[in-house]
């Protein structure tokens, strides 16, 4: 029994073992996670290695019922472990309760940003993610300070998580092949914990700051600082020169001011 590759789904089946295994194996059970999250499986082929880490509680989620099919017929080890679910709509506390698991898998494409933004929303049980993206994302997410590659998701990812880009992966070990590479990242949260500024006014920061890269930090948030006569250093920089620590540094001068427009209005 084989799957048909969906096309609307992103499926790119793995079918080189070597690369499956290699990419299994930078699970690292950071902070002593045990319980693991397997995001589309397919066919199994990272499952397969996933499984062989026998102190690891293996859950796998997918939404083609194809693969749930297969996943049943050939890994009857996971029995009661394989969750036909879109992950994207799923409230994982109803599979995973309060405790710490990571996500692993080959993500689709066309969502894998859409996970990682999900995996922030669960960040406190989230320990760990593991996993294949489109080369671009890859690299954005695990990209520092001074490129055209940093921007938003890397500074909203950096801020809870190391990043530590692993590998390329060859468009050929797909069925079928992708038109573009491949790179395996491991996110591994860090010890901020939570933002010492409001999260709320972190991230609207760091959009508004983004948003219009080509300009500096004080064009970006003039609907933030408008009127008023805040002046700080980074506001004369684009804002691919800020790191997470120095966002976090501006939300809180930012701060001020929301507050202070609050308490006059």
């Amino acid at each position: 029994m084989k799957v048909r590759a969906k096309k609307h789904l992103g499926q790119h089946f793995l079918t080189d073992k070597n690369i499956c295994e290699k990419i299994a194996f930078q699970h690292k059970s950071h902070q002593g996670c045990t319980k693991v999250l397997e995001i589309g499986p397919g066919m199994g082929a990272i499952t397969e290695y996933l499984l062989k880490q026998t102190d690891q509680d293996l859950y796998v989620m997918e939404i083609d019922r194809d693969s749930i099919a297969y996943l049943n017929v050939n890994f009857p080890q996971l029995k009661d472990k394989i969750i036909e679910a879109d992950f994207l709509k799923m409230d994982l506390k109803k599979i995973m309760g309060e405790d710490s698991f990571a996500v692993v898998g080959n993500f689709p494409y066309n969502i894998s940003s859409q996970i990682l933004f999900k995996c922030l929303d669960y960040r406190d049980q989230i320990p760990e993610i593991m996993g294949m993206f489109q080369k671009e994302v890859a690299m954005r997410v695990a990209e520092k300070p001074g490129t055209k590659t940093y921007g938003i998701m890397s500074v909203l990812l950096q801020a809870f998580y190391d990043i530590e880009y692993c590998f390329t992966v060859d468009e050929h070990v797909f069925n079928p092949p992708p038109k573009v590479k491949s790179g395996v990242i491991r996110c591994t949260r860090n010890e901020r914990g939570s933002l010492p500024c409001d999260e709320k006014l972190f991230i609207r920061v760091v959009k508004m700051s983004f948003n219009q890269r080509r300009k500096t930090i004080r064009n970006s948030i003039k609907q933030l600082i408008s009127g008023t006569d805040f002046d700080h250093p980074f506001l004369t920089l684009r804002p691919e020169r800020l790191s997470v620590e120095d966002f976090i540094e501006l939300t809180q001068a930012v701060a001020g001011i929301v507050r202070v427009e609050t308490a006059e209005n």
